[in-house]
């Protein structure tokens, strides 16, 4: 029992006035003897005791109406949360892309957001959260307002960082009384995530009225040649065999083919399409199909002229970067210390220093710069390397440096096949292969370990070192035949080509939302100038880094919608980027709470979003005691005057 007015409980202590008063009016008996002593003892003691349990009955109910008419003014309660006790609601709704399908009611996304502010008590205060934006301490009418107008966006938010956000929420709410209600498909999601601490929440899953899915998984290029490329698409499906299934391709909207494909169940697909070349093709793959989902029926992708990466090499025996670095993809120079051309080196997206004894102080200032502006330096030192222009050199760029040679045969044992250079390069992790060789090394000197390659004793064969902007690669060990055979090794074509590659970051045929894309621009802008996506009325400006020869924009936040971005500097379109939504929200694959129920206890899954609110209304539903006790007190008021009106004693 709770009271809406404890203070009132305070005046209890009145309840002693009536004590004393029946105390003081206590009287005594003055007994008179008679002769007929048997017979007047025994009516004097009735009388004393029938007076005496009169005033104790009359006290009683005195004490008895004071009780209840103070305790109806203290309006008691029965409830699961004190009257003055605010309610807020955590309410997490997900509206990510695969919201965007129809269940027995219609759209999941619009009959959820219609519910909630159906069944929603509007006198609560609420707190929003999407998966875009948090809406923290709203009433009913803004809530009501933000869900009629939210739609579905590319982005995710994974279900730890929502229980993790709700554990904050929890701990800013102390003194209120909080409900927290997850709304989802819970797709792709772990039971895993739901731990003894986890906050107790209501869930309730979202379902489409359909089990079978077909995607478009990826676009890519083979056989490119001066007249046709062909363009293979890879179909992803979910569910049962599909037959006779229409596909087209596009330029824009202008069509270029169409055909039908069949898949099998829960199996992949490849389909051909060869399309004459066209200068500024942006291709659009279109999938015809009823089924689950319908943003992952459609592929944008855009072909355009890749200019050559640049690559100096700088040193003797370059032979082997010939046949890594070939005409096609990038634009080989080779000089040595006495020929160099100063001015080309800014220009340069890969410097290559190929076992230089020494490296001149001219060449020390015009790399740092060059690095400084987000250029690529791979190292090589010579066996007769003079340390300290070397170590000139890299303490100018990341404060690391190479120690004293070492004369030992080391074999090359480790793969850091999660670094960005080996990353796409393995089908799987290979555990034994033919260990390349070295006799001698210089030990690098590192305030961390980046290591691509490794020595058997753990030290860096070659590893990725701090720069301010640029990316140093640094070799422990030169590579000439008389110290190494790593030349002979396999992994001298993906290393140097990844090295190439990771030095301009040309733009693909698409990019996926809500994942963080770098794009590197060949444009030189002036101090103030910025680049910008735009797509019809949209104009966004993207994080970017100018650079001497180049501009590196990053998108992630921005563009959120798939289709064809422009990038534009003024009024001139330089490229044209292409954006698909992320392949993960394609999958028809979610949590089972079933199996979850006796882990998590603290989820409690209901039926339906009506279900929530009701059971949270019935718990807290408030009954009323107060007019009980004003009946108590009226009730002990009668037999008060009863017991005066006809107990005589």
């Amino acid at each position: 029992m709770q009271f809406k007015n404890p203070e009132v409980l305070y005046f209890l202590f009145l309840l002693i006035i009536p004590v004393i008063v029946h105390l003081f009016q206590l009287q005594k008996f003055v007994e008179t003897p008679f002769t007929n002593v048997a017979l007047l003892q025994k009516i004097s003691t009735q009388s004393r005791k029938s007076n005496t349990l009169k005033k104790w009955l009359i006290l009683a109910t005195r004490l008895l109406v004071f009780l209840s008419i103070l305790f109806s003014f203290s309006q008691p309660y029965l409830s699961s949360k004190e009257i003055n006790e605010n309610q807020n609601f955590y309410i997490y709704l997900d509206n990510s892309l695969s919201l965007n399908t129809k269940g027995n009611r219609g759209n999941l996304l619009k009959i959820a957001a219609q519910d909630i502010v159906k069944y929603a008590p509007q006198n609560g205060v609420f707190s929003l959260q999407t998966n875009r934006d948090f809406y923290k301490n709203i009433d009913f009418l803004t809530l009501k307002k933000e869900l009629l107008n939210l739609k579905n966006t590319s982005k995710r938010k994974e279900i730890e960082s929502v229980i993790l956000k709700i554990s904050e929420f929890k701990e800013s709410k102390t003194k209120t009384l909080t409900y927290n209600i997850l709304i989802s498909d819970f797709q792709n999601t772990c039971k895993n995530v739901f731990t003894n601490v986890t906050p107790t929440f209501s869930a309730f899953k979202l379902q489409s009225s359909k089990k079978n899915n077909i995607s478009i998984d990826s676009v890519f290029l083979k056989n490119k040649n001066s007249k046709n490329t062909t363009v293979i698409v890879s179909i992803k499906n979910e569910g049962e065999a599909q037959n006779n299934v229409p596909i087209a391709i596009y330029n824009q909207d202008k069509l270029l083919s169409k055909q039908s494909f069949s898949i099998q169940k829960n199996n992949t697909k490849k389909v051909t399409f060869t399309l004459e070349n066209q200068t500024n093709f942006l291709g659009k793959v279109n999938v015809t199909l009823s089924d689950t989902f319908k943003f992952d029926n459609t592929l944008f992708f855009s072909l355009h002229k890749e200019d050559k990466i640049k690559v100096l090499c700088i040193g003797n025996n370059t032979k082997f970067l010939t046949k890594i670095y070939t005409a096609d993809e990038f634009d080989l120079v080779d000089a040595n210390v006495n020929t160099i051309n100063y001015n080309r080196i800014l220009k340069q997206d890969l410097i290559v220093l190929n076992e230089l004894e020494t490296i001149p102080t001219t060449l020390v200032k015009r790399l740092v710069n060059f690095s400084n502006n987000g250029g690529t330096i791979v190292i090589i030192p010579s066996n007769k390397a003079k340390l300290n222009t070397y170590n000139t050199l890299l303490k100018e760029i990341s404060n690391t440096s190479l120690k004293a040679k070492r004369k030992d045969t080391l074999k090359i044992t480790s793969i850091n096949f999660n670094h960005p250079i080996f990353r796409d390069v393995f089908t799987k992790k290979i555990e034994n292969f033919q260990y390349p060789t070295t006799y001698s090394y210089f030990p690098i000197a590192l305030n961390y370990n980046n290591a691509i390659l490794s020595y058997e004793n753990k030290l860096p064969f070659v590893t990725e070192i701090k720069a301010a902007k640029g990316k140093v690669f640094l070799f422990s060990s030169p590579l000439s035949r008389e110290n190494s055979n790593f030349l002979k090794s396999p992994l001298i074509v993906p290393l140097f080509y990844n090295f190439g590659k990771v030095s301009y970051e040309y733009s693909k045929l698409y990019y996926r939302l809500d994942q963080e894309n770098k794009i590197d621009i060949p444009i030189q802008l002036h101090r103030e100038a910025v680049l910008s996506l735009q797509r019809n009325n949209l104009k966004v400006i993207p994080p970017q880094q100018s650079y001497q020869n180049k501009v590196s924009i990053n998108t992630f936040d921005y563009p959120t919608e798939a289709g064809f971005y422009a990038v534009v500097h003024q009024k001139d379109t330089l490229q044209t980027l292409a954006f698909n939504p992320p392949k993960s929200e394609s999958k028809l694959q979610f949590l089972n709470f079933n199996s979850i129920k006796n882990e998590a206890k603290m989820v409690k899954n209901e039926a339906s979003i009506k279900d929530i609110f009701t059971k949270i209304d019935k718990k807290n539903e408030v009954q009323w005691l107060w007019k009980w006790f004003l009946t108590l007190a009226i009730v002990s008021l009668l037999l008060e005057i009863l017991i005066l009106k006809f107990y005589k004693p």
